[in-house]
């Protein structure tokens, strides 16, 4: 069974950087897309990331674009997710994502939410003002 492990999380303080890990195993890892997707409480969740892991195109949303850097090992099947100039605002339970990568994240962008076929348990990221 595929299995999709994260880790990193925090408490950090506003302005601060923390560097999320997820680690992937049981698929072939070249073969997906990776998201990270964080979730607020009350809120809905939110795409905040993804790259493909066959050719390292990337993508962001706009809330993180130039904080936020993801990229990968692939020898270790680990994708990661530098976090820097941390906001409050970037609190919430961040979560790793796979999906087989028919269309490749350079031209179709990060896939959304519901097209993802495996899931992390998440890990807390709180940001203090």
């Amino acid at each position: 069974e595929v299995q999709l492990v994260e880790s990193g999380g925090g408490l950090v303080q506003a302005g601060g950087s923390l560097r999320l890990s997820c680690a992937a195993s049981r698929f072939t890892f070249d073969e997906y897309a990776i998201g990270w997707f964080r979730q607020a409480p009350g809120k809905e969740r939110e795409g905040v990331s993804c790259m493909s892991s066959s050719d390292g195109s990337t993508d962001y949303s706009d809330s993180v674009k130039g904080r936020f850097t993801i990229s990968s090992d692939n020898a270790k099947k680990t994708v990661y997710l530098q976090m820097n100039d941390l906001q409050p605002e970037d609190t919430g339970a961040y979560y790793c994502a796979a999906v087989q990568e028919y269309d490749r994240v350079s031209s179709y962008g990060c896939y959304k939410a519901w097209e993802y076929e495996y899931w992390g348990q998440g890990t807390q990221v709180t940001v203090s003002s």
